[in-house]
């Protein structure tokens, strides 16, 4: 039996099956090979999709426009400063609504303790669609791109060595659904884990025993270590990425006593030369450069960043296909 796909929401990678996923990953490496040859992929002609953003975007706003017009769509961008969000419009008015203007409705709401249930929220009371963008817990579309780039570069996935690792930065307090999303995801891909931080930066009990459960069903492993060497040493991929400590302390400020304790946690030359020799340097992007990472390792032969981004719009694609469309 084949999977189905149209109306579904994509607000957790949790939410969808091995198989689902499986054909995302399909009909997303169809569609960048479409992209790469000029072929026309109209296939969400005459559809509208509404892109709701709490907060500023690059990748993922215009991963969604430039991908829903090469589908043949129309993606209307909206600033929810300037809706009557501002002025306290439900989200279950606001998705009403516009569930019935259009074909699907993608939303990025990152406020802790706020972004899932809103969107959840939606999702109860649309008839079309919802995409998660990005909220508190979870990053479905940047989970999908990692994979599909993951897929891209090595053999096999099957007990591939991929190590999560928590980078120093001061940009801003940032959410952990990047780190919390591959930890689920990847054990399900059999990947051996590691997820590496100091302590204070703890993840969810919830996710650490899912990851656990995942990783045990489909033949991986998932460690946690707080030794940042032990991240490193022999890794196939290594992600440093900061995240912010919003399990313990919901703060948001951004420069703090314990994120400096912690400045020398940086994916450095020294670093990433205790990793496999071919290892892969990834990262979600914005990276705070010369606190996170080396401009060396960014910008060096294990550096596969711009492959990930690409692959931002070919996967946003299709799943805005398989939603929208059912195809």
């Amino acid at each position: 039996m084949k999977p189905q796909f149209k109306g579904k929401h994509f607000i957790t990678l949790e939410e969808w099956t091995k198989p689902e996923i499986d054909r995302l990953l399909e009909v997303s490496e169809k569609l960048k090979y479409d992209f790469l040859h000029n072929k026309k992929t109209p296939y969400l002609r005459d559809k509208v999709a509404f892109l709701m953003f709490f907060e500023q975007s690059t990748r993922t706003r215009n991963s969604m426009e430039a991908g829903i017009a090469e589908l043949g769509g129309t993606g209307i961008f909206l600033d929810t400063s300037k809706m009557q969000i501002a002025h306290g419009e439900s989200a279950k008015d606001t998705a009403t609504i516009l569930s019935s203007y259009g074909h699907g409705i993608a939303c990025r709401n990152c406020f802790w303790g706020i972004g899932n249930k809103y969107i959840r929220e939606m999702a109860a009371n649309s008839t079309v669609p919802i995409m998660n963008l990005q909220c508190d817990i979870y990053h479905p579309m940047q989970g999908l791109a990692d994979l599909m780039t993951i897929k891209e570069v090595v053999p096999t996935m099957k007990r591939l060595k991929v190590s999560i690792i928590w980078a120093y930065a001061t940009t801003h307090k940032k959410p952990i659904s990047v780190p919390l999303t591959q930890i689920l995801l990847f054990p399900r891909y059999g990947m051996d884990v590691t997820l590496c931080y100091p302590e204070g930066y703890d993840l969810p009990d919830w996710a650490i025993e899912k990851a656990k459960k995942n990783a045990m069903e489909n033949g991986g492993s998932f460690h946690i270590t707080h030794d940042m060497e032990e991240g490193y040493r022999d890794a196939d991929v290594v992600f440093p990425k900061n995240w912010g400590s919003w399990v313990n302390n919901q703060s948001d400020v951004v420069v703090d006593d314990l994120l400096e304790k912690y400045r020398g946690w940086k994916c450095t030359e020294k670093m990433i030369s205790l990793a496999s020799p071919d290892v892969k340097y990834m990262h979600a992007l914005p990276a705070d450069r010369g606190n996170e990472v080396e401009d060396s390792v960014i910008d060096g032969v294990h550096s596969i960043i711009y492959q990930e981004a690409e692959n931002r719009l070919h996967t946003a694609k299709a799943v805005m296909a398989m939603t929208m469309g059912g195809k």
